[in-house]
């Protein structure tokens, strides 16, 4: 099994990873359809993760922490979790923990992000210009304590922890996901249940589609006459559903999504697996 972190180089200005930009989400989709699909033919194995203790947070990265905040995380975790590969959830990653909220450099504590907030300051940027890349990019981002509820530290300790805690623990915590039935939690259980039920999203081929639209990440996936079409949107905006080839997939079982019913657009962040037989 094969971890590859190209994948999560998709926002490094020129490739530097303390150089801010939007993520190019072409480049990712070209990257995912070339370790997928090439890993497939050579009969390897990839695993399949957004998060570790070395990443920002997946949904502050590539998702929305604002108004979509639960759908856009719903979105990232079905991206990969029904892809070919060994899925991989990363603390925190199912209840939609977002990046440390910081405001100064002597809340972290990784020394990566303490080394390179004097080397962008020594290299002319301003504090604010600072901060603003290392609240997107330090390591410690991934690395705040566990938000179990939404007392004091986060239920995570009942003493001093080494690195603070999101203040958003009190609205994204674990205690409070389990009380709601259409929480991230709740997603990530069911999209587990149906990787287990359904031997097309462990054991199927896959193929990406819609190569060329940089809204869509789009890929189906085939076992013994079998198919599972997944599209997902990446804009916060609504984007057209595309025609593909994939023939009978519109009249097909919805398998999950993070919106209800099934529209002619595509919804923001909207994630949507349809299951039919060709």
């Amino acid at each position: 099994m094969t971890f590859s972190f190209h994948h999560l180089k998709v926002d490094y200005k020129n490739g530097d990873k303390w150089s801010l930009m939007a993520p190019d989400i072409h480049k990712l989709k070209e990257i995912f359809a070339s370790w997928q699909e090439g890993m497939a033919a050579g009969g390897g194995w990839n695993a399949v993760f957004w998060c570790n203790h070395d990443q920002p947070r997946i949904v502050s990265r590539l998702g929305d922490t604002g108004k979509y905040w639960k759908e856009s995380a719903k979105m990232l975790a079905a991206a990969i979790h029904l892809m070919r590969g060994t899925p991989y959830i990363y603390q925190g990653e199912e209840i939609g923990m977002t990046n440390a909220d910081f405001m100064d450099i002597a809340d972290y504590r990784d020394v990566e992000s303490i080394n390179y907030h004097d080397i962008l300051r020594e290299a002319g940027l301003s504090e604010a210009e600072t901060m603003k890349v290392i609240e997107a990019r330090s390591r410690d981002n991934g690395r705040t304590p566990m938000q179990w509820m939404a007392g004091e530290s986060a239920g995570f300790t009942s003493g001093t922890p080494w690195l603070g805690v999101n203040r958003n623990h009190a609205s994204i915590n674990v205690e409070c996901e389990q009380q709601d039935a259409d929480s991230i939690l709740a997603f990530y259980r069911e999209i587990i249940a149906l990787r287990k039920k359904h031997s097309i999203i462990a054991e199927g081929s896959i193929h990406f589609l819609a190569r060329e639209n940089d809204d869509l990440l789009a890929y189906e996936r085939e076992l013994a006459g079998e198919h599972l079409l997944v599209l997902c949107n990446f804009r916060p905006t609504d984007v057209p559903m595309p025609e593909l080839t994939a023939v009978g997939a519109k009249a097909g079982e919805k398998l999950i999504g993070n919106y209800p019913g099934v529209k002619e657009m595509l919804r923001p962040y909207e994630v949507i697996a349809l299951r039919y037989k060709a």
